[in-house]
């Protein structure tokens, strides 16, 4: 992967990332490389549910079926973050 795929693919986790974190009510006192790491990964799953789904965005455009599928898992992966660090007992 080139150093701009990397470069992208850490902005595009930082957006999905923190969109996922504003769609969890409450505070989340996971540190902002989880943010990222979970909006990366979230953004390749999102990715490949719309593909099996069949989502093309054939029209062109902003791919929004995506990025919402893509926020949803961010969303699910944060609040699943937030318990497995509230159950080790770190605190900030």
């Amino acid at each position: 992967m080139a150093i701009t795929g990397i470069i992208s693919a850490i902005i595009v986790g930082l957006i999905i990332g923190a969109l996922g974190r504003l769609v969890v009510p409450g505070r989340q006192p996971i540190p902002i490389w989880l943010t990222i790491v979970i909006g990366i990964i979230a953004a390749f799953i999102g990715g490949f549910i719309a593909q099996a789904f069949g989502y093309s965005n054939a029209s062109g455009g902003i791919a929004w079926i995506q990025i919402i599928l893509q926020v949803v898992v961010a969303a699910i992966g944060v609040a699943i973050a937030v318990g497995a660090y509230s159950r080790r007992g770190v605190s900030h």
